[in-house]
């Protein structure tokens, strides 16, 4: 093994599924690419990382709720396009033809196609770790996933659902696939 600068560490355990992020303050639906996400418990509570930097921060912290959705592979490039521009000064919903509908429990915009899953949101105010950390805190109010690539409680990637497999960034514009499931064979005492 080769030393790593400790700058690129979390590098390391970056590659979960990058998800898209939409919110809505003042009539405006807005969406962003996130890469950084993590489940915090067996609970539907999920934690991701943004801050002012991003637009969409504005209106998270306005209004306290989001829908979280997992794109497949078909939307790599809106994907990439919706993390590389603004809602600031950009309509991304109509600057790259994504139809928005509206959240079962809360209204918030969420995008259903091309994605193989969605999970609408409110935000659990922790004040402190949204500062210091610029991570939000997310418990799941709804969700839903196609059944062609998610059933019985996990994910089923196979070759013939491939195109709705999830997209892992990996950095410097390069994205996995989640494939090649393996299975493991418990090891039995000695």
């Amino acid at each position: 093994m080769r030393q790593l600068k400790l700058s690129k560490a979390f590098t390391l355990i970056e590659p979960g599924p990058v998800v898209l992020v939409t919110t809505c303050a003042a009539g405006r639906a807005n969406v962003m690419t996130i890469s950084w996400t993590m489940v915090l418990d067996f609970t539907p509570l999920f934690a991701f990382t943004t801050g002012p930097w991003n637009h969409s921060f504005a209106a998270l912290e306005q209004q306290r709720e989001c829908v979280i959705a997992i794109p497949t592979v078909d939307l790599l490039d809106t994907v990439v396009g919706i993390g590389t521009c603004s809602g600031r000064d950009t309509d991304k919903f109509a600057r790259f033809g994504i139809a928005a509908l509206a959240g079962p429990v809360l209204g918030v915009p969420l995008i259903e196609a091309g994605c193989a899953a969605w999970m609408e949101c409110r935000l659990i105010p922790e004040r402190h770790t949204e500062d210091a950390y610029d991570t939000c805190f997310a418990e799941v109010v709804a969700a839903a996933a196609d059944p062609a690539v998610f059933a019985d409680g996990r994910w089923d990637f196979r070759a013939d659902n491939a195109a709705l497999h999830t997209l892992h960034h990996l950095g410097a514009g390069n994205f996995a696939r989640a494939s090649d499931v393996i299975r493991a064979q418990p090891l039995q005492a000695a």
